[in-house]
């Protein structure tokens, strides 16, 4: 199934996970594995804590610092650092369903992770069926 996300600024960490149950939901799955995958070498998926935004803020602090927008990189189009952070996230992740939910603790959520928007987006998810 593909999905479209737009995303709305340079860098930021939108949360899919009701997209995923959506998806999960529609397809009527009791139990298996979603997989999410993100087909951009710029942008990336990872699950963290969705209950205090704060955290999305340190993530994207922290990253920006470790490898920052500017830092003399080589890549003629100038955004080394997103190709570096998507790299660092993954292109996919995977969440068990179980009872036709997603198997997240209790504060994870799943973060479509843009660092070279705003853009038009892909999310592509895959069912397994148990």
């Amino acid at each position: 199934m593909k999905y479209e996300i737009k995303t709305t600024k340079s860098q930021e960490l939108v949360d899919i996970t009701n997209i995923v149950r959506e998806a999960v939901r529609k397809n009527d799955v009791n139990d298996g594995i979603v997989t999410v995958f993100i087909p951009h070498t710029t942008a990336g998926v990872t699950i963290n804590e969705n209950a205090d935004p704060d955290v999305v803020t340190d993530m994207l602090s922290a990253l920006n610092k470790a490898f920052p927008v500017e830092n003399g990189y080589l890549h003629v189009e100038g955004n080394s650092h997103a190709h570096i952070k998507a790299s660092l996230m993954g292109s996919s992740c995977n969440v068990i369903v179980e009872n036709g939910e997603l198997l997240l603790g209790t504060w994870q959520g799943i973060y479509f992770c843009e660092f070279d928007g705003p853009r038009s987006r892909k999310i592509y998810i895959e069912i397994l069926r148990d």
